[in-house]
């Protein structure tokens, strides 16, 4: 099994991150989205490979003792965190791990919102310090194309979800929305996504496009239609994510592998010249692959 935490991680966003996986051995979703810089894999509804919680916890108890100083920890999967079926054991155990550090991390979690609408998810997140969810499309036919989601997967239900847990949380609240080229950026869905997330009031609304080697084909918006999209999220707290500077953290080979063996990196997010040294040993020990997407590129873990 690979590790199930990965980092730390500076994220452009939230700070030093240590990532847990809920997922970390195959990709479980219950999306395949077009942007996911994961493999492309069909959507499940349920996990069928099931990590205990005691190993998750003992893994970040084991952590924190040395790297006592994280600004987050960071719930995330190759795929969906909240299919994860004992999500609320997690978090809790999570929040009582971290009560006796002196100036503890916040505990946050991604996801793609879709169940929400779940009573016992919504007690799980009750947990968590910041919450994010995707939205990238409220018009059926369009959700469908862009996040390719299980059958059983409605958008009207994940948004009403989204808007009810938002009313009970009292944590930062946090909408991601990627545009992607002639998929979900025409006046109309822009408006609708707009109009939604003013029902939802998130405390921030990020808005991207593609900045890493996608599972389809499809193209991002060039920075300047992106920012022709902001009049659109009028009254709305935006942040629009630019590509990250460089790391100012210097990784282990172990820790910089597990990184790209989850999301592939750009020499300006690997940074320093130490991790550009590590960078060259693995390309030439032909454990990674160079990808490119709109001049930029990036590396991964190969597949061996």
């Amino acid at each position: 099994m690979k590790s199930i935490l990965f980092g730390p991680v500076h994220s452009r966003r939230f700070g030093i991150s240590l990532g847990v996986d809920l997922s970390p051995d195959s990709k479980q979703c219950n999306f395949d989205c077009l942007y996911c810089e994961l493999q492309k894999a069909k959507g499940i509804d349920t996990m069928k490979s099931v990590i205990e919680v005691d190993s998750i916890l003992e893994a970040l108890r084991q952590n924190l003792k040395a790297n006592p100083h994280y600004d987050v920890i960071t719930l995330t999967a190759n795929g969906e965190p909240t299919l994860y079926p004992h999500l609320l054991t997690l978090t809790k155990g999570i929040k009582d791990l971290l009560k006796p550090l002196e100036n503890p991390p916040k505990l946050l979690i991604l996801s793609n919102g879709s169940l929400f609408y779940k009573p016992k998810i919504q007690e799980a997140l009750m947990y968590c310090d910041w919450v994010k969810f995707s939205l990238d499309a409220v018009s059926p036919k369009i959700f469908k194309k862009i996040d390719r989601a299980t059958p059983t997967t409605d958008i009207q239900s994940i948004i009403q979800g989204i808007i009810d847990f938002g009313i009970k949380f009292q944590g930062e609240y946090i909408a991601e929305v990627l545009f992607i080229k002639g998929v979900n950026d025409s006046v109309e869905e822009v408006q609708k996504i707009a109009d939604t997330l003013h029902k939802i009031s998130p405390h921030r609304v990020d808005i991207s496009t593609i900045d890493r080697p996608p599972a389809y084909g499809v193209k991002p918006l060039s920075e300047q239609e992106i920012f022709q999209l902001i009049p659109y999220f009028k009254n709305l707290p935006l942040f629009v994510a630019k590509r990250s500077k460089a790391s100012p953290i210097i990784l282990n080979k172990a820790e910089l592998l597990q990184i790209l063996s989850r999301r592939p990196l750009s020499i300006q997010e690997i940074g320093n010249v130490e991790n550009q040294l590590l960078l060259e040993e693995m390309l030439q020990k032909n454990l990674l692959e160079q990808i490119k997407i709109g001049g930029v590129t990036f590396y991964k873990k190969k597949n061996i």
